[in-house]
C-alpha cells in the first residue's frame, strides 16, 4: 500500500464503471446501502490488518530484538497496540487523509495526481512527484512480502494441529501461494463474493478467541487503554520500548489500504466497519493474548510468548481456526495483488511505467484486471522470500520498513493537502502534522534497526523500482522533446500536402502522443507511399490527473480542412483504453468509422543512446530497454490487428 495500496480485490464490489463514459461519481457508492459497502470493505480493505494479529505481538516479545514478558512491558506494547491504531488508522487514515479524494479515488498517486494538478508550475512540485513515486516503489516490495509474511505466518499454526506437519510448512505455504497467483488470470469475481462472510467470520472468530482469555484477566481492558502504560513504558526503559516499536508497527500494517480502497467503498463504509467491527475484534485479540501470558494466578508465561495467538485456541478449535486463518491471509494477498495490478495501470497511464498487457477479467467492472508480467513478477519474488528466509519470523525482520515509509510519504503528502489545498491556517495544521510526524518519525526509524536482519530487501526493491519509474518518466519526456523540435507545424502541412498528393479511399488514423505538429507516421507514409486518405484522423489520446473522465469531457474534436482532423480522447487514470470503441462514438467527422475501411498508422521509435545532457548513459540504456520491452500500441489500444501499419523511426536523447 499501498502505501498505496491500491490493494483492492474487486471482485467484493461491482460498483465500478464499465465503460470509458461513465461519470466518476457512478463508481463506487451509490444504489448500495452503506451496510452492504462495510461488510464488502471488511472482506477487502482490512485483510491485511487482520492478519497481523498472528504476529504482531509475538514479534514484539520473540522476534530478533526479544524483550522480556513481564507486566510492564506487556502493559506498555498493548497501549501502544492501542493508541497507534488510534493515530495511524482512525485519526491519521479514516479522518484526515481519506478527506483528500481525487474524484473520490484514493491512493499515493491519486493523491500526486491531485497535488500536482493544484500546484502546476511551483517549484516545490518535482520533489513532492519524487516523494509520491517513492511511495509507490515502496508499494511493490509490499506487495512481495505481504503475501509471503501472511500465508506463511497462517500456516505455521498446522504444526500445532499436528507436529508432523513441521516440516511441510514452507511447501504448503509455497504451494498456496503459487495457487494463488496461478487463478489471477480468471479473475476474482467469483471468489470475490465470499471474501466478505469469510472475513466476517474470521474477525468474529478473533474477538471470541480475546474474550475466553480476557475474562480471566478483566483489568487488562484498563490498562489497554491508559496511556500511561506506554508512557511509562518509555520512561522506565526507553530504549526497550523503541525497539519495541520496530515490531508493535506489525499490528498496523496494512492502514494505508484504507485510502488506497476508498474509490471502490467510500470513506463512510470503511469507516463505520473500522470503528464497529474491525478495531474492536483486533484490539480484543490482542488483550485476549495479553491476558493469556499474564493469567493471574500463574504469572508471565515466557512459553506461551513463542507464539500467543495459535496457542491462545481452545484445543477442539484448532482445525477450524487454522483453516480460518490461512483462508484470512489469502484475501489478504489477494488484496495486495490486485492492488499491485491497479497500481500498475495507475502508473502506465500517468507515465511512470511502460505500456505492459493488461487484461480485463470481468465485462462488467472495468476495475478487474489482471497484468501477466506483473503477476509472474510478484510469484517469483514472493517464492524467493519464502525460500530465503524460511519462516514468518525471520520475514518479520523485513516487513515494516516499506509500510512506515509509505506512511512518512502519505503524512509529507498530507502537509502539502493541508497548507495547498485545504488552506489550513499554520496554528491548526502545525499541530496535527507534529503528531503525525513524530509517529512516523519514530515507527521508521524503530524499523531501520531492521535493515541488517532483513530490512534491506524491500528497501533495495523499493530503489530498484523507484530508479525504473524515474527512468521511464524522464527518458519519456526527453524523447517527446526531442521529436517535437523537428516537427512540422499541421497548417503549413495542410496545405502543402493536401493537394499534391494522390488522395485515396478510405480513413487513416495516425497516432501521436503530441497534438501539436505532424506525426512522424504521416510524414513517413507520404513520403514512401505517396498518396494520403480521403479522411485523416491525427489521434492524441490524453490522460487526465483524475481518475474518471465523464462522458461530455471524453472526446475532443478539431476540423483542420482538407479532410484532416485532430482528435483527441480523454481518460482517466484509472480508465481502460479502447480506441476502436471510442471511435464508433464519434460522428461528426465525416461520418462513422467502419473498421474495415480504416487503417491506424503507428510511429515506433528506436532509441539511440547519445552523450546529450539529457540522462546518463546507463540511464538511457535502461530506458532503451523499457521501450524495446513495452507491449506493443496496437494491443495496447485495442487496435485490429490486421488493420495496422507500423512505420520505424531513430530518437537519440
Amino acid at each position: 500500500m499501498t502505501a498505496e495500496s491500491q490493494q483492492a480485490a474487486e471482485g467484493a464490489s461491482s460498483a465500478v464503471p464499465a465503460t470509458a463514459d461513465t461519470a466518476h461519481i457512478g463508481h463506487g457508492h451509490h444504489g448500495d446501502s452503506r451496510l452492504k459497502l462495510a461488510v464488502g470493505a471488511v472482506g477487502v480493505v482490512f485483510g491485511d490488518i487482520g492478519t497481523s494479529p498472528l504476529y504482531a505481538f509475538r514479534e514484539t516479545f520473540a522476534g530478533h530484538h526479544p524483550i522480556e514478558a513481564d507486566r510492564l512491558h506487556i502493559y506498555g506494547v498493548l497501549s501502544l497496540v492501542f493508541w497507534s491504531m488510534m493515530l495511524v488508522v482512525t485519526f491519521k487514515y479514516v479522518l484526515t487523509i481519506m478527506k483528500a479524494d481525487n474524484k473520490g479515488e484514493g491512493g499515493s498517486l491519486a493523491l500526486l495526481a491531485l497535488i500536482s494538478r493544484s500546484s502546476e508550475g511551483k517549484r516545490w512540485t518535482w520533489p513532492i512527484v519524487l516523494l509520491g513515486v517513492f511511495a509507490t516503489a515502496l508499494f511493490y516490495g509490499d506487495s512481495m512480502i505481504t503475501p509471503a509474511m501472511s500465508v506463511l505466518s497462517a500456516t505455521e499454526g498446522l504444526s500445532y494441529v499436528n507436529k508432523g506437519f513441521e516440516p511441510y510448512i514452507v511447501p504448503i505455504a509455497l504451494a498456496i501461494l503459487i495457487g494463488l497467483f496461478a487463478i489471477q488470470s480468471r479473475g476474482t469475481a467469483k471468489v470475490g463474493m465470499l471474501f466478505g462472510p469469510i472475513m466476517l467470520a474470521y474477525f468474529t472468530m478473533l474477538a471470541v478467541l480475546g474474550l475466553i482469555h480476557i475474562v480471566d484477566h478483566p483489568g487488562i481492558i484498563l490498562e489497554t487503554l491508559n496511556p500511561v502504560n506506554a508512557l511509562r513504558f518509555f520512561y522506565v526503559d526507553g530504549f526497550t520500548a523503541f525497539i519495541a516499536l520496530g515490531a508493535v508497527v506489525l499490528a498496523v500494517t496494512g492502514a494505508e489500504a484504507l485510502y488506497a480502497d476508498m474509490g471502490h467503498f467510500g470513506r463512510g463504509p470503511i469507516g463505520l466497519s473500522w470503528l464497529t467491527f474491525v478495531l474492536p475484534a483486533l484490539m480484543l485479540n490482542y488483550m485476549g493474548q495479553g491476558a493469556m501470558v499474564l493469567e493471574a494466578d500463574m504469572g508471565p508465561r515466557s512459553d506461551l510468548i513463542a507464539d500467543p495467538f495459535f496457542q491462545m485456541m481452545p484445543e477442539a478449535w484448532q482445525v477450524p481456526v487454522v483453516i480460518l486463518a490461512i483462508l484470512a491471509t489469502i484475501i489478504a494477498s489477494q488484496a495486495v495483488i490486485s492492488g499491485a495490478f491497479s497500481l500498475t495501470q495507475q502508473a502506465i497511464q500517468l507515465g511512470f511505467m511502460p505500456r505492459l498487457r493488461v487484461e480485463h477479467t470481468s465485462a462488467s467492472a472495468q476495475g478487474q484486471i489482471y497484468i501477466p508480467m506483473v503477476n509472474w513478477g510478484l510469484m517469483v519474488m514472493v517464492i524467493i522470500l519464502v525460500l530465503f528466509f524460511g519462516s514468518s519470523s525471520n520475514l518479520a525482520a523485513a516487513y515494516g520498513i516499506a509500510v512506515t515509509g509509505a506512511m512518512f510519504i502519505d503524512t509529507c503528502l498530507l502537509s502539502v493537502v493541508l497548507f495547498t489545498l485545504w488552506k489550513w491556517p499554520a496554528w491548526k495544521a502545525l499541530p496535527v502534522l507534529a503528531v503525525f510526524f513524530v509517529v512516523d518519525i519514530a515507527y521508521f526509524g524503530a524499523n531501520l534497526i531492521k535493515v541488517p536482519d532483513g530490512g534491506w530487501v524491500p528497501l533495495a526493491i523499493g530503489l530498484t523500482i523507484f530508479t525504473l519509474l524515474t527512468t521511464w518518466s524522464r527518458g519519456r519526456k526527453l524523447m517527446q522533446q526531442e521529436m517535437a523540435e523537428g516537427a512540422m507545424p499541421i497548417p503549413v502541412f495542410v496545405k502543402s500536402a493536401a493537394n499534391s498528393a494522390t488522395r485515396v479511399p478510405g480513413t487513416a488514423v495516425f497516432m501521436t502522443s503530441s497534438s501539436d505538429g505532424v506525426p512522424h507516421a504521416l510524414l513517413h507514409n507520404l513520403k514512401h507511399n505517396k498518396v494520403l486518405h480521403q479522411r485523416i484522423i491525427l489521434l492524441t489520446i490524453k490522460i487526465a490527473d483524475v481518475p474518471y473522465v465523464r462522458a461530455e469531457n471524453h472526446c475532443a474534436l478539431d476540423d483542420l480542412g482538407q479532410g484532416f482532423h485532430r482528435l483527441i480522447l480523454n481518460y482517466g487514470f484509472m480508465q481502460p483504453i479502447d480506441v476502436p470503441d471510442a471511435l464508433k462514438r464519434v460522428t461528426s467527422c465525416g461520418g462513422e468509422f467502419k473498421m474495415l475501411e480504416t487503417s491506424f498508422f503507428l510511429s515506433r521509435q528506436t532509441l539511440i543512446a547519445a552523450s546529450k545532457p539529457g540522462m546518463p548513459i546507463w540511464r538511457e540504456k535502461l530506458f532503451a530497454w523499457m521501450l524495446r520491452n513495452s507491449e506493443s500500441a496496437m494491443e495496447y489500444f485495442r487496435l485490429p490487428t490486421n488493420r495496422v501499419v507500423e512505420l520505424g523511426s531513430q530518437v537519440a536523447i
